[in-house]
């Protein structure tokens, strides 16, 4: 996917989460748009641009939380790039793969999230509401990812179409 697309891709996500998804949430819990989205990418573009994408979408989110700079980045990109690894090996996509990569997304970040943040001493993250987060957040993200892997797909696709009758010519 061209760099451009990418970049209005993780800005358009970090403003709808911050926008929109603050007013759709369950039991308290927003979902991990930018994580999703750097998973699709991992998913389908491998695991070096899934964690570049992962830390522009956790940097972007991070610009609006309250917790150090910079852990969302970390924890999306590690994540991320796991996701990108893992699904390298894969040799055909079943239609259950984005929800399931998008629950393993956001259980994985999550407890990086709350993994790190407890070591560099964020308050009230090693505890049992914040795993309750983490789990309903991963189980929001499992409902979104069909949705955020198809249009990484058609813009992916798209992008593929016009190079290949750019180059016909």
């Amino acid at each position: 996917m061209k760099l451009w697309r990418l970049a209005i891709l993780v800005v358009l996500f970090a403003i709808v989460q911050v926008t929109v998804f603050t007013h759709l949430r369950i039991l308290g819990v927003v979902p991990d748009l930018g994580l999703v989205l750097a998973v699709a990418i991992a998913y389908r573009s491998g695991p070096e641009a899934g964690a570049l994408t992962g830390f522009a979408a956790g940097l972007c989110y991070d610009l609006f939380l309250e917790t150090p700079l910079g852990l969302s980045a970390l924890s999306y990109a590690l994540t991320a790039y796991a996701i990108g690894l893992l699904a390298g090996g894969m040799l055909r996509s079943p239609r259950w793969i984005p929800p399931v990569l998008g629950a393993a997304g956001g259980l994985i970040g999550g407890l990086c999230f709350i993994g790190i943040g407890g070591l560099v001493g964020v308050p009230g993250m090693w505890t049992g509401r914040a795993v309750v987060v983490v789990v309903v957040s991963a189980l929001y993200d499992a409902v979104l990812a069909p949705f955020v892997f198809a249009l990484v797909k058609r813009l992916s696709r798209e992008e593929s179409t016009v190079t290949s009758s750019w180059s016909m010519r």
